[in-house]
């Protein structure tokens, strides 16, 4: 299931999201890096594609061709190896 990156509502979009497109519970933007699948904090230019040119605001709408909308799947993948490396360095410097 797919959900806004700012309120969490779960969205029912099965084509591809355009530019100007909104939430209908916030308003906020959908064509946003942050659902993006390609988006990945701490890569170069916080995105795993490499031919995407360079967006400054994360959380506003823009011009990316690359754009796919991540899905929940996706976003659990994100954060589970992020508390994982994070489990790992605790674990390292524990007393």
């Amino acid at each position: 299931m797919k959900r806004c990156s700012a309120c969490g509502k779960e969205l029912s979009v099965e084509r591809k999201v355009g530019r100007s497109e909104t939430c209908g519970q916030c308003g906020a933007d959908l064509h946003v890096c942050l659902n993006c699948l390609f988006y990945r904090p701490g890569a170069y230019n916080d995105c795993r594609e490499p031919q995407a040119e360079r967006v400054v605001d994360k959380k506003r709408s823009n011009f990316c061709d690359f754009f796919v909308f991540a899905d929940d799947r996706d976003r659990r993948g994100r954060t589970a190896g992020k508390e994982d490396a994070r489990s790992r360095l605790d674990a390292l410097f524990k007393k």
